[in-house]
């Protein structure tokens, strides 16, 4: 099918088909003319890689999910860790929304002198919760 066909059936513009294929994700068959034509099962890759975006692996990730073949060939321990790392970002994202629940309803006279509110103010501030990490340390020149 040409890359019209896929744009259409997958949801994605031709645009991105064509840097999927740049980065070697999906491959074309061929060229109809001008435009590059993809066998039927271009389009569960298509999926998978949706797949692989939506749980928030990179495109260089997702590209070493599939073998030389073209098959998937997915590591379960790379599976695993990004299931961590999500369990992780959902404990935060629930802490940040019930303390912002509590902001909402606190009967405190000011925000600062809740200590609710002081308590997620300070794990911001040490990073704990927003998603900051520390820097690594580059080594020093020779």
């Amino acid at each position: 099918m040409d890359i019209a066909e896929v744009a259409r059936r997958s949801g994605l513009p031709a645009s991105t088909l064509r840097y999927y294929d740049e980065k070697g994700l999906i491959a074309s068959t061929g060229r109809l003319g001008l435009r590059r034509t993809f066998d039927d099962g271009v389009l569960e890759r298509l999926a998978l890689i949706a797949l692989g975006r939506a749980a928030g692996f990179s495109l260089d990730e997702i590209a070493r999910m599939f073998g030389p073949n073209g098959q998937p060939r997915i590591d379960r321990l790379m599976l695993s860790a990004k299931a961590d790392e999500l369990d992780r970002t959902i404990r935060n994202l629930s802490a940040m929304r019930d303390g912002l629940r509590h902001a909402a309803v606190c009967r405190a006279p000011s925000h600062m002198e809740c200590p609710t509110f002081r308590r997620i103010l300070g794990a911001a501030a040490s990073g704990a919760i927003g998603g900051r990490t520390e820097k690594k340390k580059k080594p020093p020149k020779p």
